[in-house]
């Protein structure tokens, strides 16, 4: 396993937040995706379009705090509590699966372990303990 980060779910406010972020820890934004630049961008209602899909940013040496939009026009309803996931990042598309099979039993798969459109191997779980989890593996970025 490489890396645990933290990935928060934000009610629209996303990039405001990461603003604040940065200016209060330092780092550097590296990557904003908007749902207006993703495959689904034509089921995105137009007040969402400009929303944060994926943000992340460096702080220190080795983490990166990310988060989304957790719009209710894509079926979320965010409260305290389901504001935050713990993020894998795995060596390998084995590793990957071995972990997010040991997390989700016994728990809920939000999104099954498959290929994604920005091309990593990833899944989301809670596990039953109630914790959230991402899982993935990037082979562009091993």
């Amino acid at each position: 396993m490489t890396t645990l980060n933290i990935y928060l779910n934000f009610n629209g406010n996303a990039e405001e937040a990461f603003n604040f972020y940065k200016s209060v820890l330092g780092g550097e934004i590296v990557m904003i995706q908007r749902f207006k630049e993703t495959p689904e961008a034509g089921q995105t209602p137009a007040a969402d379009a400009d929303k944060i899909m994926h943000i992340s940013m460096s702080v220190g040496k080795n983490m990166m705090l990310m988060a989304t939009d957790a719009l209710e026009s894509k079926g979320h309803k965010l409260t305290v509590g389901n504001n935050f996931h713990i993020s894998v990042s795995t060596e390998s598309e084995d590793e990957t699966r071995k972990i997010f099979d040991g997390l989700s039993k016994g728990g809920k798969v939000e999104v099954p372990l498959g290929k994604m459109f920005w091309g990593a191997y990833f899944g989301m779980c809670t596990d039953k303990f109630g914790v959230q989890w991402m899982v993935s593996y990037d082979a562009a970025r091993n």
